[in-house]
């Protein structure tokens, strides 16, 4: 049963379905696509895209009539406290494991029933696969969003699993119940990417009070005369992920 709203603020909720709605969307939407998407009047809508572009939430997209999300949502949530420190701690010991296993590292976060990437280090040395700040993907198809959903207590884990379950179209019971267990004996993931060939997805979770709060992963990619096999930055990534972790304890 949907909870009846204590309060109502007409103009805030259409605002909030605006940017709910452009949120997962990959291109931009007009005027027209967004009315008849939330199946409200033009006039309704008009004024409220004007008052988000004014205020940054949303931009014209190049060339076009249509409107897309700026990353000034994103730039807010970056500032909150428990992120903004996650993020202090988190960045020099990426730069280190960067420099030390000639690889990118990347940090993500839960967000509902995706992950976030927050934070990125490029690979000092020629090439390497970048994942961008603020790329999301389902958890069960996403090696950091295993890690994230492995280390959270049983009972976190459980209501996961079930939102999982009611959102994510191509949800596989058995693969992701394989998949955990395996992580939570190892500690750590090492996984073939789903989206691009030839890299191999390691990730680690970086722990507070005993769940995941986040995980730190390298998109391992193994290239002819460079230093360093899978195995030995798997020991280097879980070191950087337990330092972290300590920072943020202490």
């Amino acid at each position: 049963m949907v909870k009846k709203p204590r309060y109502r603020a007409p103009a805030l909720e259409k605002g909030l379905e605006i940017l709910e709605f452009l949120a997962p969307k990959a291109g931009a939407m007009t005027l027209s696509e967004i009315s008849a998407g939330l199946r409200r009047s033009r006039s309704e809508i008009f004024r409220m895209l004007q008052v988000l572009e004014d205020r940054r939430y949303l931009a014209r997209a190049a060339g076009s009539d249509g409107y897309v999300l700026t990353n000034r949502l994103f730039m807010l949530g970056m500032e909150h406290p428990p992120v903004k420190g996650l993020m202090e701690a988190a960045m020099p010991i990426m730069h280190q494991l960067a420099a030390d296993i000639l690889q990118p590292c990347h940090l993500a976060i839960p967000s509902e029933e995706l992950i976030v990437v927050i934070a990125r280090v490029e690979s000092p040395g020629d090439v390497g696969f970048v994942v961008r700040v603020g790329h999301r993907r389902p958890i069960p198809h996403s090696t950091s969003g295993l890690v994230l959903l492995a280390f959270q207590p049983g009972e976190a884990r459980a209501r996961w699993l079930e939102t999982l379950e009611r959102k994510q179209a191509r949800y596989e019971r058995a693969r992701i119940a394989r998949q955990l267990r395996r992580i939570t004996t190892r500690g750590y993931a090492c996984i073939p990417s789903e989206v691009v060939s030839g890299v191999t997805d390691l990730s680690a979770p970086i722990l507070q009070h005993g769940a995941a709060i986040a995980a730190l992963t390298v998109p391992f990619a193994q290239r002819r005369g460079a230093r360093g096999e899978p195995d030995k930055s798997i020991a280097q990534l879980c070191a950087a992920a337990a330092r972290i972790s300590r920072e943020l304890e202490g």
